[in-house]
């Protein structure tokens, strides 16, 4: 059986490690770099940066950042934000980061997943999906659409089939996160994790609402998700890698111990 991994998240913003609740509301709560350093040391499987700000801005991603960050870290390490071409994504990698999130400019063209899963290979490109739950309909029958530009816009794509095309474009990992559950601290989507989980054959990363070790291992297992994404419980101290690994190891899940 292979690990459960856990992944802390690194939303920055103007340079700085930043933190929302439900996409709004965000403040500065310090540097992503040292931040990164002191996860990794640790003990965090993988980190994932967001450029929170790109897309919705229509700027690059803040290179020197994830150059920054990448130096110090010796984990795999995401990034996404503001990627809009293979070149962007190819100099995301020259500066250090083993995969590539897509999100938004995936959406607005779809064949962006195809074209750097050939470049820079499957393994490399992972789906970012933020999604919010609405009213089951002909357009959105699972209950859950696709929104992007950090959650700003509405698609009308259904987040299951978003999900099973992105698979089937080239990507070889999902991200899911819960625009109602960010933040919040009150649990993971367990129902929409599981929906995904189910609907695709590549790995799955829960996001969104995780605030005690109880709800990551609800969503690894109940949720069959094969890694929970984590931010507020570590950026405010409210519990340490060590102790959420030892609580899923107590319960059962093999997890990386450092």
């Amino acid at each position: 059986m292979l690990s459960k991994r856990i992944v802390s998240c690194l939303d920055v913003r103007d340079g700085r490690l930043a933190k929302s609740v439900r996409f709004v509301d965000t403040r500065d709560i310090g540097d992503p770099v040292s931040t990164a350093r002191n996860y990794y040391e640790a003990g965090i499987d993988e980190l994932v940066f967001y450029d929170i700000t790109a897309s919705s801005d229509q700027r690059d991603i803040m290179i020197d950042v994830v150059s920054a960050v990448a130096s110090c870290i010796f984990i795999p390490f995401s990034v996404g934000g503001g990627l809009r071409t293979v070149e962007d994504c190819t100099r995301v990698r020259l500066a250090g980061a083993e995969k590539i999130n897509l999100n938004t400019a995936a959406v607005a063209d779809q064949s962006l997943i195809t074209r750097v899963s050939r470049a820079l290979g499957s393994q490399a490109v992972v789906l970012s999906m933020d999604v919010l739950a609405v009213p089951a309909s002909p357009q959105t029958p699972s209950g859950y659409e696709i929104v992007t530009h950090g959650g700003r816009t509405r698609t009308g794509l259904d987040a299951i089939a978003w999900a099973r095309r992105g698979e089937a474009l080239g990507a070889g990992e999902l991200v899911v996160n819960s625009i109602d559950a960010d933040g919040t601290r009150e649990g993971y989507e367990i129902r929409l994790t599981r929906m995904i989980a189910e609907a695709v054959s590549i790995p799955v990363i829960a996001s969104g609402g995780g605030g005690a070790p109880q709800h990551l291992y609800d969503v690894l297992t109940e949720g069959r998700a094969d890694a929970a994404l984590i931010a507020s419980i570590l950026h405010f101290g409210e519990y340490t890698i060590r102790e959420i690994k030892e609580y899923l190891r107590a319960e059962g899940l093999k997890v990386r111990m450092v």
